[in-house]
């Protein structure tokens, strides 16, 4: 029988208050063992990573520029993100702890989308930086002052986890009354909402409509700054100028695509088309991308970074 906590709620209905997160029911147990220990790596990998770039914007002067400040904050963001899932997800493999409880499962639904918010804002962000500095080269240092900066970052964040409340209300209105067993490994919202003994067809329509809005809108101005960039670079006589200035873009760009390209895969089409198996190899696989794509591979941060490991040796 399955650990299930069961409260008798009005008109005798079985309320429940714990969930069952199914994980990846078609692996044995060696399996998952090997699966979790090469998840620990990866995550181990993106959290050392993450916490390298932070590190290196802080100590490095070459670095306190305005984009290093963004990659700066994406990477403690990238922490966080990676962590709503993978902690648990690590428990659920390695020692089969399977359930959570209500408020943790509301909580992590919650945080997961707020953050994934706020990323789509910072990086709307990040791509009107590389707009003032290729568009306005002459004015970028007056226009990208740290005040101003600090200001979008802070919007990022508060803009993200205030639009993204709604959630948190609508899922502690609901009830669940029936099965418990969440088929992912962690609390996403199409296998929530099916659980739901409420009627759950509003905050269907809601949630799908306003994640279609967030994902696009942010699609659309990054498009519309990433416009304004080419005709810039177009116009510079010298081809050199013109590779340097698509060499500073071209990991913004790739990251751009893999997290819009994996959100609207998953979360733009009808709940009945999501593919689950599809849900859960994209949920799994690219928080752990973007430290390496976007940041660990430009010249200046790979460059602080031997500078400091050089610096580290020679105090040794």
């Amino acid at each position: 029988q399955d650990e299930l906590k069961f409260n008798m709620g009005p008109e005798n209905e079985t309320a429940v208050t714990e969930f069952i997160l199914e994980g990846f029911p078609g692996l044995d147990q060696r399996q998952q063992l090997f699966l979790s220990l090469l998840l620990l790596l990866m995550y181990l990998t993106t959290v050392t990573g993450n916490a390298t770039i932070i590190f290196l914007v802080c100590v490095d002067r070459h670095l306190q520029t305005p984009m290093y400040f963004f990659i700066g904050n994406l990477a403690f963001l990238e922490i966080w993100f990676t962590s709503s899932t993978s902690i648990k997800l690590f428990a659920i493999l390695s020692s089969d702890q399977k359930t959570i409880s209500k408020s943790s499962c509301f909580a992590q639904s919650y945080f997961y989308f707020a953050l994934g918010c706020t990323e789509f804002v910072l990086l709307v962000v990040m791509s009107f930086d590389r707009c003032v500095a290729i568009c306005q080269p002459l004015h970028y240092a007056a226009l990208m002052e740290p005040r101003l900066c600090l200001c979008l970052v802070v919007a990022a964040w508060v803009i993200g986890f205030t639009l993204l409340s709604y959630r948190l209300l609508f899922l502690l209105e609901l009830s669940f009354c029936g099965s418990n067993k969440i088929a992912h490994f962690f609390c996403d919202n199409t296998p929530l909402f099916k659980l739901s003994c409420s009627d759950t067809s509003l905050l269907w329509k809601i949630d799908s409509v306003f994640l279609s809005c967030v994902i696009m809108s942010s699609l659309c101005l990054t498009l519309a700054f990433y416009m304004c960039i080419l005709f810039s670079i177009l116009r510079l006589p010298a081809a050199s100028e013109r590779k340097k200035a698509f060499t500073t873009c071209s990991s913004h760009l790739i990251t751009l695509s893999i997290v819009y390209g994996s959100c609207i895969a998953v979360y733009m089409y009808p709940p009945e088309d999501a593919s689950l198996k599809t849900n859960k190899i994209v949920a799994l696989l690219y928080p752990f991308l973007n430290p390496f794509i976007y940041s660990l591979r430009n010249k200046a941060v790979i460059l602080a970074l031997n500078k400091s490991i050089a610096s580290t040796i020679t105090k040794l």
